[in-house]
């Protein structure tokens, strides 16, 4: 039987020192993209894949974050108060129910898989998504709804792959690819930052996954790995063979936004998929040819 997906973890405690200085007093997450942090479009995202149980794996000075979903009570009375409905509704509707969003603290950086380990307790034995919100992927359907169904066919782990220069995948998590059907690709390995020569394949994981709970006793070994830190592809390539795993090539496009220019792009991409922005947007960019 194939377990429901509802729950997210969302690894928030790195502290974006390539965003400084506007990320020493705020959260990266919450840098906006147009008008909504980076924090609100990963639980957007995750939400309409009918994921209800968010987990901030978080660091010091991160209370910005849960701040952002909690009711703001003098702000909504100030809005209804001035008339502003559209603005009170717009707060409404990204509301979060009462308990949906716990969180627990990495006091370490020790990478990616030591902050997945860190929310072992919420994680429990259910399958969960991961979304990094520094990568934000703009599509038809949301991403993680594309991870999802293919959970929902397979039961197995399934993550989010595009493909990068061969000169970079010494920057990516890489698979080493089997059996290609469609848009879904067979995982018979994983290989984390290898060196182009060495790389099995140009196929690298973003930021979004599915995985099955038996990832944790795998980063419960806290085996270093790239970088002396522990590493989720390492924890994963450990299950290849015990559940289906499969890379989707998600449609849509991702922009890393961990990266100056990847947000500037993201920023005028947002801004044109809005028909309220769209004519406004693409007349000022007649002025910078």
């Amino acid at each position: 039987m194939i377990k429901p997906l509802r729950k997210a973890v969302l690894p928030v405690a790195g502290l974006g020192t390539r965003f400084l200085p506007a990320t020493k007093a705020m959260p990266k997450e919450m840098l906006p993209v147009v008008d909504k942090p980076l924090i609100q479009y990963a639980v957007d995202e995750a939400r309409a894949a009918g994921i209800e149980q968010f987990c901030m794996v978080t660091g010091r000075g991160k209370t910005a974050l849960i701040d952002h979903f909690d009711i703001a009570f003098e702000l909504e009375a100030t809005l209804a108060e001035r008339g502003k409905r559209d603005a009170l509704e717009l707060l409404r509707e990204e509301a979060m129910p009462p308990g949906s969003i716990s969180t627990v603290r990495q006091q370490v950086p020790l990478g990616l898989g030591h902050a997945i380990w860190c929310a072992r307790a919420f994680i429990g034995d259910d399958p969960f998504a991961i979304l990094l919100p520094d990568d934000l992927v703009l599509s038809q359907t949301p991403c993680t709804q594309q991870l999802a169904d293919v959970y929902h066919e397979t039961g197995g782990n399934v993550v989010a792959v595009s493909e990068v220069p061969p000169e970079q995948t010494h920057r990516y998590g890489i698979l080493n690819i089997g059996e290609v059907q469609g848009n879904r690709v067979e995982v018979r390995g994983l290989v984390e930052k290898p060196a182009p020569a060495d790389a099995p394949s140009n196929l690298s994981i973003i930021g979004r996954y599915i995985l099955l709970p038996e990832v944790v006793t795998f980063l419960a070994q806290m085996e270093r790995g790239a970088g002396n830190e522990v590493q989720l592809t390492d924890a994963m390539a450990k299950m290849i063979g015990h559940a289906p795993f499969h890379g989707l090539k998600f449609e849509g496009r991702r922009f890393d936004c961990g990266d100056k220019i990847g947000f500037l792009e993201a920023q005028i991409a947002f801004a044109l998929a809005r028909p309220d922005l769209n004519a406004a947007v693409r007349e000022f960019l007649k002025h910078y040819p």
